[in-house]
């Protein structure tokens, strides 16, 4: 991989990466724009195959915050933490300390919570090294578990999609397939129980695809199966990348939301799925919940203040879906078009005006 062409095609500004001398930490940090302000993202622990596995998945993900925080009118930058290993068997006090003093020595330009792999829990062992930290346990001064109002946003962006594809913002009897029963796929079944849908689930765990049916009533699914499962409305809630050229074909559903990051595994997929007639909300918009949760705490947390501002999130997609009918393009092509609009004006702003003082 050429690593510079890679960024330069994606517009990313700069990838670190860190290792401990003591310790199993290897880490990668992607920047990807920081016009709106410092990075903000996630750290996520993966097993990957590989190095270049790695950083691909830190370019996509540091790029998805950028989008996903200019989309939301949040202040922040898109950027996103690695730690390559597995976080069962590598994860220990040694190595998220670790992670915390490089962070630290970011002084500020990287502020980083949970992700896939990692917990609140986790980050109390990053506390002796870095306060650059977001969604600690509400014990810790946090705001505590990012996936509440994360699943609560993509409950509402499920219903904004539904009355795109349908012209009803009700789930009465509609049929919704959730890919992924994990933090956040959990916690939406019980939403979507609870606003009357009928549910399918699917996840590679037995035991906890089975205790989300038994808590919902939804009927399972084969892991390699629910993508094409008959549904109204399909919500990926696992890995990225599940809608792509041998996927999209064979979907049964007419219309996505999902928490998901990623979910298109490349730009193209906006236009197979777009072609279809299938209402995509984009997951940057979808699943901003999480993203807009921790940049309230950096303000001074406030619950009441960060739902509505989660709220917000239908309104977000019909400006979207109003944007697509209008130019001819897919809905993630005129979300993309939102945050490069902002950044431009940003840009602008800055390079006309002296710096505040």
């Amino acid at each position: 991989m050429d690593l510079f062409e890679k960024m330069a095609a994606e517009g990313h500004e700069e990838v670190m990466f860190f290792r401990a001398k003591a310790g199993k930490l290897r880490s990668i940090i992607a920047f990807h724009d920081t016009t709106l302000g410092p990075a903000l993202g996630g750290t996520r622990m993966y097993p990957y195959a590989s190095e270049d596995e790695a950083v691909i998945d830190a370019l996509r993900l540091s790029k998805g915050m950028t989008l996903k925080s200019g989309v939301a009118g949040l202040h922040y930058g898109g950027g996103k933490g690695i730690i390559w290993g597995d976080p069962v068997r590598d994860k220990d006090e040694l190595l998220l300390r670790a992670y915390g003093r490089f962070i630290q020595g970011l002084r500020g330009r990287f502020i980083t919570g949970t992700d896939v792999g990692t917990y609140s829990a986790d980050f109390v062992n990053l506390l002796p090294e870095t306060g650059y930290l977001v969604g600690l346990p509400v014990e810790y001064g946090g705001s505590g578990d990012t996936s509440i109002l994360t699943a609560y946003g993509v409950l509402l962006g499920i219903q904004a999609c539904a009355e795109e594809a349908f012209g009803k913002r009700d789930l009465i009897g509609l049929t919704v397939a959730v890919q992924g029963a994990g933090k956040v796929g959990a916690k939406l079944c019980r939403h979507l129980r609870d606003a009357g849908a009928s549910i399918i689930v699917a996840d590679v765990r037995k035991d906890v695809v089975e205790r989300v049916a038994a808590e919902t009533g939804a009927k399972i699914a084969g892991a390699d199966e629910v993508l094409g499962a008959q549904c109204d409305v399909l919500s990926p809630n696992a890995l990225g990348g599940v809608l792509n050229e041998g996927t999209i074909p064979n979907l049964k559903c007419k219309a996505i939301a999902g928490g998901a990051n990623n979910q298109l595994a490349t730009p193209e997929d906006g236009d197979r799925v777009w072609k279809r007639g299938i209402v995509y909300g984009p997951d940057y918009v979808v699943n901003a919940g999480g993203v807009i949760q921790v940049a309230d705490e950096l303000e001074g947390y406030n619950y009441e203040r960060c739902k509505a501002k989660v709220e917000k999130i239908p309104a977000l997609l019909k400006t979207v879906f109003a944007i697509s009918k209008a130019e001819g393009i897919n809905t993630d092509k005129a979300a993309t078009r939102m945050v490069a609009d902002r950044i431009a004006k940003v840009l602008k702003l800055k390079a006309t005006m002296a710096p505040a003082r």
